[in-house]
């Protein structure tokens, strides 16, 4: 296998670290009070231990394709399962309330560099073009137009129906480059025969990318979902005299 740059290696690691110190700080941030330590103490012992558990296994060769079962395909699985069960908890719900809908979107700007670096990944013969914007990811507008929307709502000027607009495309995008993943892998499920195939995503710690950034990407299209809901059911609920008062 093709051994990525310092530098990349390095930007991928980080952005894995920086990824999890935001989920760190957002339970912090939103934790009732008299929890608040503990439950960012155990924010932090599980996101630490997620990461060595998956970047451990990745550096002992752990991770294949070929095995019965494939543990990489077990492992893509299951992280999907979690973020999705993530952002659906109780600690995702509190999230989702307790930051604001600007800060919510703009955390997905991370896809922007994280972008520019898979490309980088496959000019330096890593990953295959398919899951490159040369190819069939489109993920980057994701990111670039989460600093827009971002900024706009920071402004008081983006309407709520254009966030869940945006939430949708982006989430479209993401599911997306996450089947062109799959389809890519030297499985029975692989239909983009070009090489290299999808086998990259196995080694340390390239295994950040199906294991930190996908998860947190679908994570954040989640809590961006559920704030739109409880902003809507919070207006519902507000007597129509007061809605006009705001109005006025």
């Amino acid at each position: 296998m093709v051994k990525g740059s310092p530098l990349l290696a390095a930007s991928f690691a980080a952005m894995a670290l920086a990824l999890a110190a935001l989920f760190v700080l957002a339970v912090r941030r939103t934790a009732p009070e008299p929890r608040r330590g503990r439950d960012t103490l155990l924010a932090a012992a599980g996101i630490g231990a997620w990461l060595a558990l998956v970047g451990g296994a990745a550096a002992a060769g752990r991770l294949t394709f070929d095995g019965r079962p494939p543990t990489m395909m077990v492992l893509v699985a299951a992280t999907v399962v979690l973020a999705v069960a993530l952002g659906g908890s109780r600690v995702g719900g509190r999230i989702a309330a307790g930051v604001p809908l600007a800060a919510l979107v703009g955390a997905q700007a991370f896809r922007l560099p994280l972008e520019l670096m898979m490309h980088r990944a496959y000019t330096e013969g890593l990953m295959p073009v398919q899951m490159s914007y040369s190819g069939r990811n489109f993920d980057i507008v994701t990111g670039a137009t989460a600093l827009v929307v971002a900024a706009l709502l920071a402004a008081g000027r983006m309407p709520r129906w254009g966030v869940a607009a945006w939430n949708v495309v982006g989430t479209l995008l993401l599911l997306n480059i996450m089947a062109v993943a799959v389809l890519s892998t030297p499985t029975p499920l692989r239909v983009f025969a070009g090489e290299p195939a999808n086998v990259w995503i196995a080694a340390f710690p390239w295994v950040y990318l199906p294991a930190v950034m996908v998860p947190a990407a679908l994570v954040g299209h989640i809590l961006v979902f559920r704030r739109l809901r409880h902003e809507r059911a919070a207006a519902a609920s507000t007597p129509a005299c007061e809605r006009n008062v705001v109005l006025a």
